[in-house]
């Protein structure tokens, strides 16, 4: 049978044991970060959290079994991603962070490279190893980090720059939003993969490389960003000031295809942040089940034997089976085409994060008033619910303008995904939506 949605054997083994990991090592921790006022401590709190998931294998889970790593399918991943992300969803995020690190330089790194970087991740024995993903950058005019692809000349959001000076590239600038790049201290993340501008006279679509930022590079600091929700993951400004990295750091598939490198590290995590509101979504669910099977509110039964509550709860039930259904075919998709859906994987993330603000809402109106009561999850629940559909490229700045991208294209095939076909992504489907006026052709690159 090709369709089958019943977990193997060793599928139900990894997601009872990450299960056990979240209820046991990561649960007792989750309301104390959540409640620290300190950004930094908050991260710090969740430390043996991380240690104990780098023992277990969860880190690096998401990284190649060549080079060190777990050696999980999308599948296995979005699987144990959601038992994390129910019990405490920055959490995930972190583990997530790692993966859009390294997974570039798996794609396109040179075998030096990904032994160098790769390998430094997964065979650290401190239990401390963390990467970081630096593509955002503060708001202003020209603005916005989501039209890095602009094909304007110099581009708009994305004006970090890395010079080439001899063996060195020489980076200034700022970004703002990223995570764990600030690692443990705020004095940086053991690696961290930089979207850079190494072009400055061309636009986003042939101007952005990667590079890679080790710790203790001199003229780098780093800044806490205080966020509403996901206080386990955390957020920095990073300031480079003439800070020199060696030329050999710059990840040599991505010279000149930057943009390519954030559509595709964005395509990978979108069935993972779609599980991320999935999981949400069944614990804000399981929760006002619960308080309704026992809660009567003066009447002669609990709530749960009137239609309403009933058929409100129900209704919530169906959207997180379905979206979940969706997360599984978006990283299966991705195992099926090396690692590509760009298109399929904006979709799964819109649609899965945008669902999850009505389940807690309504789960809040089943169990009323007392849901404003801090002593249960829901206004937790609330803030992680409004901050998916803007996090991991924001819904309407990015995730949608790659799917319109894909779908305006003339080789378009509408069922492609529905006959599990390839959909290949090239330059010539970025920058729409950033420019006003018609759309300039834009050379086209292969997957």
């Amino acid at each position: 049978m090709a369709i089958d949605f019943t977990l193997t054997t060793e599928q139900r083994r990894l997601q009872s044991s990450v299960r056990e990991f979240a209820r046991d090592v990561l649960a007792p921790l989750s309301d104390q970060v959540d409640q620290e006022p300190d950004p930094l401590r908050a991260f710090q709190l969740v430390k043996p959290a991380y240690s104990e998931a780098c023992k277990q294998g969860i880190a690096f889970s998401m990284l190649p079994r060549e080079y060190g790593g777990g050696g999980l399918s999308n599948v296995d991943f979005v699987i144990a991603a959601e038992e994390i992300q129910a019990v405490d969803p920055g959490f995930g995020t972190t583990v997530l962070v790692n993966g859009l690190g390294l997974m570039p330089v798996w794609y396109y790194g040179t075998e030096e490279q990904k032994k160098r970087f790769i390998g430094a991740a997964t065979s650290d024995q401190s239990g401390e190893f963390i990467v970081g993903y630096a593509a955002s950058e503060p708001p202003g005019t020209p603005g916005g980090t989501a039209n890095f692809d602009a094909p304007a000349i110099g581009g708009a959001g994305m004006h970090v720059t890395a010079t080439r000076d001899g063996d060195d590239y020489v980076i200034n600038g700022r970004k703002y939003w990223p995570c764990n790049v600030g690692g443990w201290d705020n004095q940086g993340a053991d690696l961290n993969l930089v979207v850079v501008r190494t072009d400055p006279n061309s636009g986003g679509t042939t101007g952005l490389s990667a590079i890679m930022v080790e710790r203790g590079t001199p003229g780098v600091s780093y800044n806490s960003i205080s966020t509403s929700a996901q206080r386990s993951a955390p957020n920095c400004e990073i300031v480079f000031d003439n800070a020199r990295v060696p030329a050999s750091n710059l990840i040599e598939g991505t010279r000149g295809n930057g943009d390519l490198v954030i559509n595709r590290n964005f395509a990978w995590s979108g069935p993972v942040a779609g599980i991320g509101a999935v999981a949400v979504a069944r614990s804000a669910y399981e929760d006002a089940l619960r308080w309704a099977k026992t809660y009567t509110g003066g009447g002669p039964e609990p709530i749960i034997n009137y239609q309403y509550p009933g058929y409100v709860l129900g209704d919530i039930a169906t959207k997180i089976e379905a979206a979940r259904y969706f997360c599984w075919k978006g990283a299966h998709y991705l195992d099926q085409h090396g690692y590509h859906g760009e298109m399929l994987g904006a979709m799964c993330k819109v649609h899965c994060t945008e669902m999850l603000f009505d389940c807690v809402y309504k789960c809040m109106q089943v169990v009323g008033v007392n849901s404003l009561d801090t002593k249960h999850r829901f206004h937790r629940y609330l803030r992680e619910a409004s901050l998916l559909p803007l996090y991991d490229a924001g819904n309407f700045g990015m995730q949608r303008r790659r799917v319109h991208g894909v779908m305006v294209d003339e080789s378009f095939n509408p069922r492609a995904f529905m006959d599990d076909e390839a959909v290949d992504f090239t330059k010539g489907m970025e920058g729409i939506d950033t420019v006003p006026g018609p759309k300039t052709d834009a050379p086209a690159m292969a997957r």
